[in-house]
Protein backbone atom coordinates (compact mmCIF):
# COMPACT_ATOMS: atom_id res chain seq x y z
CA UNK A 1 0.00 0.00 0.00
CA UNK A 2 2.80 2.48 1.06
CA UNK A 3 4.17 1.76 -2.19
CA UNK A 4 1.45 2.21 -4.27
CA UNK A 5 1.27 6.09 -2.84
CA UNK A 6 5.00 6.52 -3.34
CA UNK A 7 4.59 5.79 -6.78
CA UNK A 8 1.69 7.90 -7.04
CA UNK A 9 3.45 10.60 -5.67
CA UNK A 10 6.36 10.09 -7.68
CA UNK A 11 4.17 10.49 -10.97
CA UNK A 12 2.78 13.08 -10.03
CA UNK A 13 5.80 15.05 -9.03
CA UNK A 14 6.97 14.17 -12.52
CA UNK A 15 3.45 15.42 -13.92
CA UNK A 16 4.09 18.70 -12.27
CA UNK A 17 7.79 18.90 -13.07
CA UNK A 18 7.07 18.65 -16.89
CA UNK A 19 3.80 21.01 -16.61
CA UNK A 20 6.63 23.44 -15.14
CA UNK A 21 8.93 22.98 -17.76
CA UNK A 22 6.13 23.26 -20.39
CA UNK A 23 5.08 26.51 -18.80
CA UNK A 24 8.57 27.94 -18.03
CA UNK A 25 8.77 27.75 -21.62
CA UNK A 26 5.89 29.24 -22.56
CA UNK A 27 6.50 32.27 -20.69
CA UNK A 28 10.29 33.05 -22.07
CA UNK A 29 8.86 31.90 -25.87
CA UNK A 30 5.66 35.03 -24.89
CA UNK A 31 8.53 37.25 -23.10
CA UNK A 32 10.60 36.80 -26.68
CA UNK A 33 7.49 37.33 -28.60
CA UNK A 34 6.88 40.51 -26.50
CA UNK A 35 10.08 42.04 -27.07
CA UNK A 36 9.49 40.88 -30.78
CA UNK A 37 6.47 43.51 -30.95
CA UNK A 38 7.75 46.06 -28.69
CA UNK A 39 10.83 46.20 -31.09
CA UNK A 40 8.01 46.69 -33.91
CA UNK A 41 5.97 49.22 -32.26
CA UNK A 42 9.24 50.70 -32.00
CA UNK A 43 9.75 50.94 -35.44
CA UNK A 44 6.68 51.52 -37.02
CA UNK A 45 6.30 54.53 -34.61
CA UNK A 46 9.74 55.74 -35.45
CA UNK A 47 8.65 55.20 -39.36
CA UNK A 48 5.62 57.49 -38.81
CA UNK A 49 6.43 59.98 -36.38
CA UNK A 50 10.73 60.12 -36.02
CA UNK A 51 13.26 61.60 -37.84
CA UNK A 52 14.02 60.66 -41.14
CA UNK A 53 17.64 61.72 -41.22
CA UNK A 54 20.28 58.71 -41.23
CA UNK A 55 23.28 60.55 -39.31
CA UNK A 56 24.66 58.53 -37.04
CA UNK A 57 26.87 60.16 -33.47
CA UNK A 58 28.17 57.72 -31.17
CA UNK A 59 27.97 57.80 -27.40
CA UNK A 60 31.40 57.05 -26.74
CA UNK A 61 33.29 60.33 -26.38
CA UNK A 62 36.09 58.95 -27.03
CA UNK A 63 35.49 57.84 -30.44
CA UNK A 64 37.85 60.17 -32.95
CA UNK A 65 36.16 62.00 -34.70
CA UNK A 66 38.36 61.67 -37.69
CA UNK A 67 40.74 58.98 -39.08
CA UNK A 68 44.22 58.52 -39.33
CA UNK A 69 45.25 57.71 -42.90
CA UNK A 70 48.86 57.88 -42.36
CA UNK A 71 50.08 54.00 -41.14
CA UNK A 72 53.10 55.54 -40.32
CA UNK A 73 51.64 58.00 -37.99
CA UNK A 74 52.52 57.93 -34.27
CA UNK A 75 49.19 57.53 -32.32
CA UNK A 76 48.82 61.40 -30.57
CA UNK A 77 49.96 62.03 -26.96
CA UNK A 78 46.72 62.45 -24.53
CA UNK A 79 46.77 65.79 -24.23
CA UNK A 80 46.04 67.53 -20.61
CA UNK A 81 44.49 70.47 -20.07
CA UNK A 82 44.70 73.23 -17.35
CA UNK A 83 42.30 75.12 -16.53
CA UNK A 84 43.02 79.45 -15.65
CA UNK A 85 40.77 82.70 -14.95
CA UNK A 86 41.65 85.38 -17.21
CA UNK A 87 40.14 88.82 -16.73
CA UNK A 88 40.21 91.61 -18.84
CA UNK A 89 38.84 94.90 -19.99
CA UNK A 90 37.86 96.44 -23.21
CA UNK A 91 36.47 99.82 -25.01
CA UNK A 92 33.24 99.08 -26.70
CA UNK A 93 33.30 100.33 -30.32
CA UNK A 94 31.49 102.89 -31.95
CA UNK A 95 28.56 101.66 -33.45
CA UNK A 96 29.00 102.58 -36.99
CA UNK A 97 26.16 103.17 -39.54
CA UNK A 98 24.98 100.04 -41.59
CA UNK A 99 26.52 100.41 -45.26
CA UNK A 100 23.82 99.33 -47.47
CA UNK A 101 24.13 95.78 -48.77
CA UNK A 102 26.33 95.37 -51.67
CA UNK A 103 24.34 94.12 -54.85
CA UNK A 104 25.78 92.11 -57.28
CA UNK A 105 25.52 92.31 -61.01
CA UNK A 106 23.12 90.87 -63.03
CA UNK A 107 24.34 88.08 -65.62
CA UNK A 108 25.31 89.52 -68.50
CA UNK A 109 24.41 86.83 -70.72
CA UNK A 110 20.77 87.86 -70.36
CA UNK A 111 19.16 90.18 -73.45
CA UNK A 112 18.91 93.61 -72.13
CA UNK A 113 15.29 95.82 -73.52
CA UNK A 114 16.23 99.56 -73.06
CA UNK A 115 13.64 101.97 -71.99
CA UNK A 116 14.69 106.21 -72.18
CA UNK A 117 13.06 108.39 -69.84
CA UNK A 118 13.26 111.56 -70.30
CA UNK A 119 12.22 114.15 -67.98
CA UNK A 120 8.78 116.10 -68.91
CA UNK A 121 9.98 118.87 -69.46
CA UNK A 122 13.71 119.82 -70.42
CA UNK A 123 14.44 123.49 -70.74
CA UNK A 124 16.20 125.31 -73.73
CA UNK A 125 20.64 124.89 -73.92
CA UNK A 126 20.32 122.09 -71.05
CA UNK A 127 22.67 119.90 -71.99
CA UNK A 128 23.68 116.03 -70.80
CA UNK A 129 26.09 115.09 -68.50
CA UNK A 130 25.53 111.38 -68.04
CA UNK A 131 22.80 109.00 -67.23
CA UNK A 132 21.89 106.67 -64.54
CA UNK A 133 21.12 103.13 -64.89
CA UNK A 134 18.99 100.93 -63.27
CA UNK A 135 18.74 97.23 -63.72
CA UNK A 136 15.26 94.57 -62.75
CA UNK A 137 14.93 91.55 -63.39
CA UNK A 138 11.63 90.73 -65.31
CA UNK A 139 10.15 87.71 -67.06
CA UNK A 140 7.92 87.67 -69.51
CA UNK A 141 5.68 84.42 -69.38
CA UNK A 142 5.28 81.54 -71.91
CA UNK A 143 3.76 83.02 -75.03
CA UNK A 144 1.50 81.10 -77.28
CA UNK A 145 2.03 81.64 -81.03
CA UNK A 146 0.84 80.29 -84.43
CA UNK A 147 3.90 79.10 -86.37
CA UNK A 148 1.78 79.87 -90.62
CA UNK A 149 3.93 78.05 -92.98
CA UNK A 150 2.73 79.20 -96.24
CA UNK A 151 4.40 77.07 -99.31
CA UNK A 152 3.68 78.83 -102.56
CA UNK A 153 2.50 76.37 -105.72
CA UNK A 154 3.71 77.31 -108.95
CA UNK A 155 2.19 75.61 -112.16
CA UNK A 156 4.65 75.26 -114.72
CA UNK A 157 4.28 75.26 -119.03
CA UNK A 158 3.76 72.42 -120.80
CA UNK A 159 6.24 70.46 -122.46
CA UNK A 160 5.64 68.23 -125.53
CA UNK A 161 3.94 65.32 -124.70
CA UNK A 162 2.32 65.99 -121.06
CA UNK A 163 -1.39 66.50 -121.05
CA UNK A 164 -1.46 68.12 -118.01
CA UNK A 165 0.89 71.10 -116.78
CA UNK A 166 2.70 70.32 -113.54
CA UNK A 167 2.05 72.13 -110.55
CA UNK A 168 5.53 72.47 -107.91
CA UNK A 169 4.95 73.14 -104.33
CA UNK A 170 7.81 72.62 -101.67
CA UNK A 171 7.48 69.75 -99.43
CA UNK A 172 6.07 70.31 -95.61
CA UNK A 173 8.90 70.03 -93.07
CA UNK A 174 8.61 66.47 -90.89
CA UNK A 175 6.34 67.08 -88.27
CA UNK A 176 6.64 65.10 -84.31
CA UNK A 177 3.25 64.33 -85.24
CA UNK A 178 2.15 64.24 -88.89
CA UNK A 179 -1.02 66.62 -89.27
CA UNK A 180 -0.70 67.76 -85.73
CA UNK A 181 -1.61 71.18 -84.46
CA UNK A 182 1.12 71.18 -81.77
CA UNK A 183 4.80 71.96 -82.88
CA UNK A 184 8.04 70.41 -81.74
CA UNK A 185 8.35 73.23 -78.99
CA UNK A 186 5.02 72.96 -77.34
CA UNK A 187 5.04 69.22 -77.20
CA UNK A 188 9.05 69.74 -75.59
CA UNK A 189 7.25 71.86 -73.24
CA UNK A 190 4.58 69.38 -72.35
CA UNK A 191 6.78 66.45 -71.85
CA UNK A 192 9.63 68.48 -69.84
CA UNK A 193 6.11 69.87 -67.47
CA UNK A 194 5.52 66.19 -67.47
CA UNK A 195 8.78 64.44 -66.64
CA UNK A 196 11.03 66.76 -65.93
CA UNK A 197 8.84 69.01 -63.53
CA UNK A 198 6.20 66.69 -62.31
CA UNK A 199 3.17 68.88 -63.09
CA UNK A 200 0.16 66.76 -63.98
CA UNK A 201 -1.65 67.05 -67.75
CA UNK A 202 -4.40 68.47 -66.23
CA UNK A 203 -2.12 71.21 -64.22
CA UNK A 204 -0.71 71.97 -67.78
CA UNK A 205 -4.09 72.66 -69.41
CA UNK A 206 -4.82 75.39 -66.55
CA UNK A 207 -1.80 77.18 -67.64
CA UNK A 208 -2.27 76.61 -71.43
CA UNK A 209 -5.87 78.20 -70.37
CA UNK A 210 -4.06 81.02 -69.20
CA UNK A 211 -2.39 81.74 -72.13
CA UNK A 212 -5.62 81.81 -73.83
CA UNK A 213 -5.95 78.10 -75.70
CA UNK A 214 -7.89 75.48 -74.09
CA UNK A 215 -7.19 71.80 -74.67
CA UNK A 216 -8.71 68.27 -73.52
CA UNK A 217 -6.82 66.06 -70.91
CA UNK A 218 -7.15 63.67 -73.83
CA UNK A 219 -5.83 65.61 -76.50
CA UNK A 220 -2.59 66.19 -74.16
CA UNK A 221 -2.38 62.29 -73.11
CA UNK A 222 -2.34 61.23 -77.27
CA UNK A 223 0.09 63.96 -77.70
CA UNK A 224 2.22 62.32 -75.07
CA UNK A 225 1.96 58.98 -76.47
CA UNK A 226 3.00 59.49 -79.30
CA UNK A 227 5.89 61.64 -78.83
CA UNK A 228 6.79 58.48 -76.23
CA UNK A 229 7.00 56.42 -79.37
CA UNK A 230 9.36 58.86 -81.05
CA UNK A 231 11.58 58.76 -78.34
CA UNK A 232 11.90 54.72 -78.16
CA UNK A 233 14.30 54.26 -81.01
CA UNK A 234 16.86 56.59 -78.13
CA UNK A 235 15.71 54.80 -75.29
CA UNK A 236 16.93 51.59 -77.27
CA UNK A 237 20.70 53.51 -77.91
CA UNK A 238 20.60 54.67 -73.80
CA UNK A 239 19.75 51.02 -73.32
CA UNK A 240 22.63 49.11 -75.63
CA UNK A 241 25.14 51.71 -74.51
CA UNK A 242 24.07 51.20 -71.11
CA UNK A 243 24.91 47.46 -71.15
CA UNK A 244 28.24 48.25 -72.61
CA UNK A 245 29.49 48.94 -69.47
CA UNK A 246 30.88 46.48 -67.00
CA UNK A 247 29.85 47.79 -63.33
CA UNK A 248 25.87 48.89 -63.43
CA UNK A 249 23.92 49.94 -60.16
CA UNK A 250 20.33 48.53 -60.04
CA UNK A 251 17.63 49.42 -58.03
CA UNK A 252 13.90 49.34 -58.08
CA UNK A 253 10.72 51.45 -56.58
CA UNK A 254 6.68 50.31 -56.59
CA UNK A 255 4.95 52.77 -58.39
CA UNK A 256 1.18 53.43 -58.63
CA UNK A 257 -0.58 53.11 -62.50
CA UNK A 258 -3.36 52.47 -64.49
CA UNK A 259 -3.95 49.96 -66.85
CA UNK A 260 -6.77 48.98 -69.24
CA UNK A 261 -7.51 45.89 -67.59
CA UNK A 262 -8.30 47.51 -64.15
CA UNK A 263 -10.48 50.87 -65.40
CA UNK A 264 -11.05 52.96 -62.20
CA UNK A 265 -8.05 51.70 -60.49
CA UNK A 266 -4.41 51.83 -59.78
CA UNK A 267 -1.97 48.73 -59.98
CA UNK A 268 1.12 48.64 -57.84
CA UNK A 269 3.93 48.07 -60.69
CA UNK A 270 8.20 48.58 -60.42
CA UNK A 271 10.33 50.52 -61.81
CA UNK A 272 13.51 49.28 -62.52
CA UNK A 273 16.82 51.75 -62.89
CA UNK A 274 19.67 50.51 -63.93
CA UNK A 275 22.86 53.31 -63.57
CA UNK A 276 26.22 52.81 -65.67
CA UNK A 277 28.33 53.66 -63.26
CA UNK A 278 31.23 55.40 -65.52
CA UNK A 279 29.19 56.98 -68.18
CA UNK A 280 26.27 58.40 -66.05
CA UNK A 281 23.70 56.98 -68.07
CA UNK A 282 20.44 55.70 -66.14
CA UNK A 283 17.72 53.32 -68.13
CA UNK A 284 14.60 52.83 -66.61
CA UNK A 285 12.64 49.60 -67.13
CA UNK A 286 9.02 48.97 -66.07
CA UNK A 287 7.49 45.93 -64.57
CA UNK A 288 4.06 44.73 -63.52
CA UNK A 289 5.84 43.00 -60.63
CA UNK A 290 8.70 42.87 -58.56
CA UNK A 291 9.97 39.31 -60.19
CA UNK A 292 13.59 38.61 -60.77
CA UNK A 293 12.44 38.38 -64.57
CA UNK A 294 12.45 42.06 -64.95
CA UNK A 295 16.33 42.24 -64.61
CA UNK A 296 16.94 39.35 -65.83
CA UNK A 297 15.17 40.04 -69.32
CA UNK A 298 17.23 43.88 -69.11
CA UNK A 299 20.49 42.19 -68.22
CA UNK A 300 20.33 39.32 -70.58
CA UNK A 301 23.31 39.49 -72.39
CA UNK A 302 25.11 42.17 -69.59
CA UNK A 303 28.53 40.74 -68.25
CA UNK A 304 30.52 42.81 -65.81
CA UNK A 305 29.82 43.64 -62.13
CA UNK A 306 25.97 44.36 -60.76
CA UNK A 307 25.56 46.17 -57.30
CA UNK A 308 22.36 45.71 -55.46
CA UNK A 309 20.73 46.29 -52.38
CA UNK A 310 19.72 42.51 -50.77
CA UNK A 311 16.72 41.81 -52.62
CA UNK A 312 16.36 37.86 -53.38
CA UNK A 313 15.34 38.52 -56.83
CA UNK A 314 19.46 39.55 -57.29
CA UNK A 315 20.39 36.24 -56.43
CA UNK A 316 20.67 34.58 -59.67
CA UNK A 317 23.35 37.48 -60.84
CA UNK A 318 25.66 35.74 -57.74
CA UNK A 319 25.71 32.15 -59.35
CA UNK A 320 26.28 33.48 -63.32
CA UNK A 321 29.71 33.08 -64.64
CA UNK A 322 30.15 36.19 -66.30
CA UNK A 323 28.65 38.68 -63.22
CA UNK A 324 29.99 39.53 -60.39
CA UNK A 325 27.45 40.63 -57.49
CA UNK A 326 28.31 43.74 -55.00
CA UNK A 327 25.83 44.64 -52.33
CA UNK A 328 25.39 47.86 -50.56
CA UNK A 329 26.94 49.32 -47.72
CA UNK A 330 24.02 51.64 -46.58
CA UNK A 331 21.50 49.53 -46.27
CA UNK A 332 23.71 47.12 -43.78
CA UNK A 333 23.96 50.68 -41.91
CA UNK A 334 20.09 51.36 -41.78
CA UNK A 335 19.51 47.93 -40.47
CA UNK A 336 22.02 48.79 -37.54
CA UNK A 337 20.19 52.10 -36.77
CA UNK A 338 17.24 50.27 -36.86
CA UNK A 339 18.49 47.96 -33.78
CA UNK A 340 19.71 50.91 -32.02
CA UNK A 341 16.62 50.87 -29.58
CA UNK A 342 16.73 47.37 -29.49
CA UNK A 343 20.70 46.84 -28.61
CA UNK A 344 22.33 50.41 -28.41
CA UNK A 345 25.74 48.64 -28.11
CA UNK A 346 26.10 46.20 -30.08
CA UNK A 347 24.03 48.35 -32.81
CA UNK A 348 26.63 51.46 -31.82
CA UNK A 349 29.73 49.39 -32.54
CA UNK A 350 28.47 48.35 -35.92
CA UNK A 351 27.86 51.96 -36.78
CA UNK A 352 31.16 52.61 -36.00
CA UNK A 353 32.94 50.27 -37.96
CA UNK A 354 31.05 51.37 -41.04
CA UNK A 355 31.69 55.08 -40.14
CA UNK A 356 35.18 54.07 -40.06
CA UNK A 357 34.75 52.51 -43.38
CA UNK A 358 32.98 55.83 -44.75
CA UNK A 359 36.15 58.37 -43.37
CA UNK A 360 37.95 56.80 -45.78
CA UNK A 361 35.89 56.79 -48.41
CA UNK A 362 35.08 60.52 -48.20
CA UNK A 363 39.21 61.51 -47.37
CA UNK A 364 39.49 59.32 -51.13
CA UNK A 365 37.09 61.28 -52.40
CA UNK A 366 37.78 64.50 -51.01
CA UNK A 367 41.74 64.41 -51.98
CA UNK A 368 40.51 63.01 -55.88
CA UNK A 369 42.15 59.50 -55.53
CA UNK A 370 42.68 57.50 -58.86
CA UNK A 371 41.43 54.19 -58.51
CA UNK A 372 44.59 52.60 -58.14
CA UNK A 373 45.20 54.89 -55.39
CA UNK A 374 41.88 54.35 -53.77
CA UNK A 375 42.90 50.33 -54.16
CA UNK A 376 45.89 50.67 -52.41
CA UNK A 377 44.12 52.78 -49.14
CA UNK A 378 41.15 50.35 -48.82
CA UNK A 379 43.56 47.56 -48.86
CA UNK A 380 45.88 49.00 -45.77
CA UNK A 381 42.81 50.70 -44.19
CA UNK A 382 39.48 49.23 -45.30
CA UNK A 383 40.42 45.61 -44.99
CA UNK A 384 41.60 45.38 -41.29
CA UNK A 385 38.02 46.63 -40.49
CA UNK A 386 35.87 44.76 -42.21
CA UNK A 387 37.78 41.72 -40.69
CA UNK A 388 37.47 42.94 -37.07
CA UNK A 389 33.93 43.55 -37.77
CA UNK A 390 33.53 39.92 -39.80
CA UNK A 391 34.85 38.24 -36.56
CA UNK A 392 32.18 40.70 -34.40
CA UNK A 393 29.47 39.45 -36.45
CA UNK A 394 30.55 35.96 -36.40
CA UNK A 395 31.00 36.10 -32.32
CA UNK A 396 27.73 38.06 -31.93
CA UNK A 397 25.29 36.11 -33.89
CA UNK A 398 24.69 33.06 -31.29
CA UNK A 399 24.58 35.63 -28.54
CA UNK A 400 21.56 37.33 -29.79
CA UNK A 401 18.08 36.32 -30.35
CA UNK A 402 17.57 35.81 -34.07
CA UNK A 403 14.24 37.78 -34.32
CA UNK A 404 15.25 41.01 -32.44
CA UNK A 405 16.54 43.98 -34.43
CA UNK A 406 19.71 43.24 -34.30
CA UNK A 407 19.78 39.91 -34.63
CA UNK A 408 18.05 40.57 -38.41
CA UNK A 409 20.73 43.16 -39.09
CA UNK A 410 24.04 40.62 -37.70
CA UNK A 411 21.92 37.84 -40.04
CA UNK A 412 21.41 40.24 -42.88
CA UNK A 413 24.70 41.44 -43.18
CA UNK A 414 26.39 37.82 -42.76
CA UNK A 415 24.26 36.96 -45.42
CA UNK A 416 25.36 39.63 -47.89
CA UNK A 417 28.85 39.74 -46.36
CA UNK A 418 30.87 38.02 -49.74
CA UNK A 419 29.20 40.48 -51.51
CA UNK A 420 30.12 43.50 -49.48
CA UNK A 421 34.11 43.14 -49.31
CA UNK A 422 33.69 43.00 -52.97
CA UNK A 423 34.01 46.75 -53.26
CA UNK A 424 38.22 46.33 -51.66
CA UNK A 425 38.98 44.59 -54.80
CA UNK A 426 38.56 47.49 -57.55
CA UNK A 427 39.19 51.16 -56.95
CA UNK A 428 36.37 51.92 -59.68
CA UNK A 429 33.46 50.10 -56.74
CA UNK A 430 31.49 52.24 -54.76
CA UNK A 431 30.85 51.48 -51.54
CA UNK A 432 27.23 51.74 -51.42
CA UNK A 433 24.45 52.32 -53.70
CA UNK A 434 23.16 55.79 -52.44
CA UNK A 435 23.43 57.13 -56.15
CA UNK A 436 21.41 54.82 -57.75
CA UNK A 437 18.82 55.42 -54.88
CA UNK A 438 18.88 59.25 -55.09
CA UNK A 439 17.63 59.17 -58.96
CA UNK A 440 15.08 56.69 -57.88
Amino acid sequence: MTQDINQNILSKNWELESKNQDLTATVEQLIIENQYLKQELARFKKAIFGSKSERFVSSEEQFPQQLSLDLNMPEPLPITTQKETITYEREKPIEEKKEIPFRCALPAHLPRIEEIIEPEVIPVGAKKIGEQITEQLELNPGTVYVKKTIRPQYILPKQQGEVESRIIIAELPSQPIPKGIAGPGLLAYILVSKFVDHLPLNRNIQILKRMGIEFSESTLVDWVRQCCKLLHPLYEVMKKETLKCDYLQTDESPIKVQTRDRPGATHTGYLWAFRAVVKMIIVFLYEKSRSREGPIKFLKNFRGTIQADGYSGYDCFDETENTTLLACMAHVRRKFKEALDNDKARAEYAMRKIQELYMIERYARENKFTEQQIFSIRQEQSLPIMKEFERWLIENKVQVMPRSSIGKAISYTLKLWNRLKRYLDNGKYLIDNNLMEQQM
